[in-house]
């Protein structure tokens, strides 16, 4: 049964369901509700702090078969209204290394799996994204941020300087580009949209997924690193796992000094930390340092090894910020 029916049911139908919590020790009590109707249902809330259910389909399925609901489910097969990214995953593989640098000459030179998947983006419906899972929705925008990103500076390749945009900034920078990310749209769904209104309006607003920061890049050295593969809803838990590893072993992002009780942090966390706190609260303050600040070192916290954890916690620092390197991340 697809969500498309599940939320036609009468709710007497779908009040036979059972509550599947997160982790100990997680994000808060989240889980994924599956019911004997055979519809599931994810509560809102950061992924992290959600059981595997929410993003393992053979799960969900499976539970299906202990609470005794007919037949399998249409969501316990492929879904064909997902959108294919194989075009995008090419261009991702034959360009960007295993470091995330970007090989923007040859990706000028051979756009044509990057303009297919650009293609398809546009071509998607609103009826086909609504029926996806959200983590599916998730990996949707962060694809199309990246990729549009990977668009707007191949169409100004070689980018070109100006002298009063290079006193502050690197000549070979996104920021060069004028009005790259609130002026210049692209097709989205059928609508015209800014990256600023993908990551500011669509993923910021409508999913408690923080996350994201570590995986939306904005083709410069202070960003995450670019993986070379799209993301994918069915892995979008470990991949971000994964980016949150790379992120915070970059002494470029984190820098923990004991010797000077300094804890050094990307201005990412800055620039977003307000975006922390309802996945990432700690059980216990950390030091005197603000809310928001607080969310974000428990966030850094899960992703460190002994004793820096620890430390971290203890929250007997300063906390800084890391200038930001807005040079292009191209390969050299």
């Amino acid at each position: 049964m697809n969500s498309r029916l599940c939320r036609k049911l009468p709710s007497s139908a779908r009040e036979r369901a059972i509550f599947l919590p997160g982790k100990d020790g997680e994000a808060g009590d989240v889980g994924f509700i599956v019911d004997a109707a055979g519809c599931s249902q994810a509560k809102k809330g950061p992924l992290e702090a959600r059981s595997s259910f929410g993003t393992q389909p053979w799960l969900k399925c499976f539970a299906l078969v202990i609470v005794g609901a007919l037949g399998a489910p249409a969501w316990c097969q492929s879904d064909p209204n997902i959108m294919d990214t194989s075009s995008y995953a090419k261009a991702l593989k034959d360009h960007v290394d295993d470091r995330g640098m970007v090989n923007y000459q040859a990706l000028k030179k051979n756009p044509h799996d990057l303009d297919a998947y650009l293609t398809a983006l546009a071509g998607i419906s609103e009826e086909d994204y609504s029926q996806w899972e959200e983590p599916e929705q998730i990996a949707f925008w962060i694809n199309a941020y990246n990729g549009l990103t990977l668009k707007s500076i191949i169409d100004n390749y070689p980018i070109k300087s100006s002298f009063f945009k290079s006193i502050n900034n690197p000549k070979n920078s996104i920021r060069q580009i004028s009005g790259v990310w609130d002026k210049k749209t692209h097709r989205v769904m059928g609508k015209k949209l800014s990256l600023n209104h993908i990551e500011h309006k669509i993923l910021r607003v409508q999913f408690e997924e923080p996350r994201i920061h570590v995986a939306l890049v904005c083709a410069a050295m202070g960003c995450p690193a670019l993986r070379n593969e799209p993301y994918d809803g069915e892995r979008l838990t470990q991949q971000l796992k994964d980016q949150s590893r790379r992120f915070l072993r970059n002494r470029a992002k984190l820098q923990i000094l004991r010797a000077n009780k300094i804890v050094s942090l990307s201005a990412i966390f800055k620039w977003y930390g307000k975006d922390f706190p309802a996945a990432y609260r700690p059980r216990r303050p950390i030091g005197r340092h603000g809310k928001d600040t607080q969310a974000v070192l428990s966030y850094i916290s899960r992703h460190l090894d002994e004793p820096q954890k620890s430390y971290v916690l203890a929250g007997d620092y300063r906390v800084t910020y890391l200038d930001y390197d807005w040079s292009l991340n191209e390969q050299q």
